[in-house]
């Protein structure tokens, strides 16, 4: 965290559903040199060989994990379809996380912008951390012909996902702003440079 009184980023919660093309905008916001904290990025490093999570997820769920880390299919199997075995999970997790948050965030104390990459942002109130949030949002057959295209997805872990996220519809009804990923990635592409000049002008240079 900044010291008080001193100026800190304008944060950017970036979040959205499965599928809807979160890590394609965040990739192009990095790429316009705005600092990304990714928070699937960092739990697949925490749960990988050698994580720091390792120890606790293992205690709570026994031979789920290796030298190879967490196996994420084995971890699935205990957490899926049983809301207190996940609860569990997130509360190894999430706190882990949130600090890891606050280091990225003390790391890029004098950059103009910060976002925090979040899936979960609306579900686990992370929303008040922020100061906009952009949902990224596509139609919902898009949505679902990605989903379906990727390997080992079937209609009821779909389903599954979708019932432990807010439907889309309410995440766009309380966005500071809307990406719409159902176009090309040039219309895309030109969306994400618009709102990062709106927010931080002159950035690019």
């Amino acid at each position: 965290m900044t010291a008080e009184g001193e100026p800190r980023p304008f944060v950017m919660g970036l979040t959205g559903s499965i599928a809807m093309g979160k890590s394609t905008v965040a990739a192009m916001i990095e790429a316009l040199g705005v600092p990304v904290f990714d928070a699937d990025r960092e739990v697949r490093a925490m749960q990988g060989p050698g994580g720091a999570l390792l120890p606790a997820i293992d205690a709570a769920f026994p031979h789920t994990t290796g030298p190879d880390g967490v196996d994420r299919q084995l971890l699935g199997s205990f957490v899926f379809d049983d809301r207190d075995a996940l609860a569990r999970l997130e509360s190894i997790v999430h706190p882990a996380v949130t600090e890891a948050r606050r280091a990225f965030l003390a790391q890029h104390a004098k950059a103009p912008l910060v976002v925090f990459d979040i899936p979960l942002l609306f579900e686990k109130g992370g929303d008040k951390d922020v100061d906009s949030v952009v949902v990224v949002s596509a139609p919902p057959e898009t949505q679902r012909a990605r989903v379906l295209a990727r390997e080992g997805m079937t209609e009821e872990k779909f389903a599954h996902i979708l019932d432990l996220q807010m439907p889309d519809v309410a995440k766009r009804s309380r966005a500071d702003y809307v990406i719409d990923t159902g176009t090309s990635l040039e219309e895309t592409q030109k969306a994400v440079e618009e709102l990062v000049e709106k927010l931080v002008p002159g950035l690019r240079g």
